[in-house]
């Protein structure tokens, strides 16, 4: 499951991007990774988090990505799911 959600912006400035991604690992658990920063930018920061259960995995994807659309974000692409909820 992955969503890329990127910020509009006005003048020269790059847009700003956020980027979940939801994994089944090996072992059966769930990794979420983040990554954000901004577009074009070098340098970009990640996070990674790990669940046991798929349910608690899913509810921390939706957070995280609902958290970001009240800041601005917008969804330009997300694969897996039938988009938010």
């Amino acid at each position: 499951m992955r969503v890329f959600m990127q910020t509009q912006t006005a003048g020269a400035d790059s847009p700003r991007y956020y980027q979940l991604v939801l994994e089944q690992d090996l072992l059966g658990g769930w990794t979420l990774f983040r990554e954000w920063g901004q577009q074009g930018a070098h340098r970009a920061s990640s996070k990674r988090e790990q669940y046991l259960e798929r349910d608690a995995a899913l509810a921390a994807f939706e957070r995280a990505r609902d958290a970001q659309l009240g800041r601005g974000f917008r969804i330009m692409f997300s694969q897996g799911f039938d988009g938010p909820r």
